[in-house]
């Protein structure tokens, strides 16, 4: 089969022709229908040895790819509750226990034991492939949802949902929820916030095409990002401030402005993976604000996730390569020319994509 593979580390990955694999106990063999690309690939593909082996659980050779939707198409021995045929999404993240009491709740990227950010495309073998064996555990049903549209929501989409849920409870009439970064995570927290909340919904970027997206999708307000963005979010409110910021950017003057924007007793959450900082203290931050990071989720969101976006409650935006041009969908993400995600389809999935 066909397979894009990161062979040494900081080499650029290939093309190669592979065995098919076989499931073993407890897993399944998936055919894969669309595999999503993202920057943490990039980030991957930059690694040193010390670095993936500090972060994931095996070193290169490995497939990658870890947004991943398809059908089963053989079931490994101790499986149950699958057939062949039947359509399904992964979960990206295998690090956790299954034993410990946020694995038993379905919240597995929280697991008291994980040892690191590893699994699909992350150390194993992940879906830019013709197909890919995954631990049964990390595979959910979707329904008869498309993969192509299924595939970004289990890593763009989960964790957005992941980040804004525990938010929902505040954003009530009369509050403001801030989405920062209009890229392909951004975009669907807008959607999220739209459907889920009636929180008045603002949409920051500093690309006027991601903000006339945003408005398309359900924002409330749009705001180009400079130096008076808080100002002009603390005009919006009245002077009150944004009840939620969500920052999918994740630097420094994103993170800046998220603070100064916030509300007493508001909750800023970080999803964004620039690296940036911000102080944190008592005479820092609003009164009572919170801050917090969120990365990725569990099957117990990613069901959420999938069942909101069969019900056409929210849109992906995507960008169809076939697996045999990835190196040009890889160029275009890193080059910023995606509107939403790009989506690498192996030969036979969907024959128009080709």
């Amino acid at each position: 089969m066909l397979a894009y593979r990161l062979l040494k580390p900081q080499q650029p990955p290939e093309l190669q022709d592979i065995p098919k694999p076989s499931p073993q106990s407890g897993q399944l063999l998936i055919k894969v229908g669309g595999c999503g690309l993202c920057h943490t690939d990039i980030a991957i593909m930059g690694k040193t040895k010390a670095q993936l082996d500090a972060w994931h659980a095996n070193s290169p050779p490995f497939t990658l790819g870890h947004e991943i939707a398809g059908w089963v198409e053989q079931i490994g021995s101790g499986v149950v509750g699958f057939r062949t045929g039947e359509p399904v999404a992964v979960v990206p993240l295998w690090g956790s226990c299954g034993r410990c009491a946020p694995c038993r709740s379905g919240n597995e990227h929280i697991c008291q034991h994980m040892a690191g950010e590893f699994g699909a495309g992350l150390g194993f073998d992940g879906g830019l492939a013709e197909y890919i064996v995954v631990p049964a555990r990390f595979a959910v049903h979707m329904g008869e949802l498309d993969p192509v549209l299924a595939a970004p929501l289990t890593d763009a989409g989960l964790t957005t949902y992941t980040a804004i849920k525990p938010a929902l409870p505040m954003l009530i009439p009369g509050s403001t929820a801030v989405v920062i970064g209009i890229g392909g995570l951004g975009l669907l927290a807008v959607q999220f916030l739209r459907n889920l909340c009636a929180a008045r919904v603002i949409a920051v970027d500093s690309n006027e095409a991601h903000l006339k997206l945003a408005q398309e999708h359900g924002a409330d307000n749009m705001l180009r990002s400079d130096g008076t963005t808080a100002e002009q979010i603390r005009d919006i409110t009245s002077g009150a401030g944004a009840t939620f910021v969500l920052d999918c950017v994740g630097a420094e003057a994103t993170l800046k402005t998220g603070v100064a924007a916030l509300a007493s007793q508001g909750r800023l959450t970080l999803v964004g993976a620039a690296q940036g900082t911000t102080p944190f203290g008592l005479h820092t931050m609003p009164p009572s604000a919170q801050l917090s990071t969120s990365f990725n989720g569990g099957t117990t969101n990613l069901l959420e996730v999938l069942e909101l976006a069969r019900l056409k409650r929210i849109q992906v935006i995507e960008e169809c390569y076939p697996l045999s041009r990835v190196v040009e969908a890889y160029k275009d993400l890193e080059a910023g020319k995606l509107k939403g995600r790009a989506v690498c389809i192996p030969p036979g999935a969907s024959a128009s994509a080709q």
